[in-house]
């Protein structure tokens, strides 16, 4: 493994351990040119997926670009970091387990959709702000309505 600050391609793994319940291995890395320490995760990969997006085009699917998003979405939410990694763990497998190699990036977003509801709807709701491009409060609004549809509205 190349080392991220010095580029020496030599360095030690120090300890390695079971992370995310199991389906990743931690290694904690050390680069004897620069000292440098460095923490890495491999995990199973099931096959290489093309995400197609909306406007047609193809990209690699990147689980770093998923965790981000997720991670973003359940900020300062009382969710363990542990939960949070084997959800996005058990959205990988269902991507991968699909059967396809090309999977459209509206059903990356419905299936991230559909776990973080049954975490936290405040996530939920975060997410599909930005899923769904919302551009007014309205948006929110009309959101949050569909989710509790037994409350009466303002105007009825």
């Amino acid at each position: 493994m190349r080392c991220p600050f010095c580029g020496n391609i030599d360095t030690q793994v120090k300890d390695s351990r079971p992370a995310e319940d199991h389906v990743a291995i931690r290694r904690r890395r050390f680069c004897p040119a620069c000292g440098g320490r460095f923490t890495t995760y491999e995990r199973v990969q099931l096959r290489d997926l093309v995400v197609i997006k909306s406007n047609g085009r193809r990209e690699d699917f990147d689980r770093e670009k998923l965790e981000r998003s997720i991670r973003i979405s359940m900020q300062k939410r009382p969710v363990e970091p542990e939960r949070i990694d084997q959800m996005i763990s058990g959205i990988v497998r269902r991507l991968e387990s699909m059967g396809e190699t090309d999977i459209q990036s509206k059903s990356i977003g419905e299936i991230v959709m559909e776990a973080l509801a049954r975490i936290d709807t405040v996530a939920y709701v975060r997410f599909a702000s930005v899923y769904k491009n919302f551009q007014a409060a309205d948006d929110f609004d009309k959101f949050v309505s569909e989710l509790r549809p037994d409350i009466p509205h303002e105007d009825e």
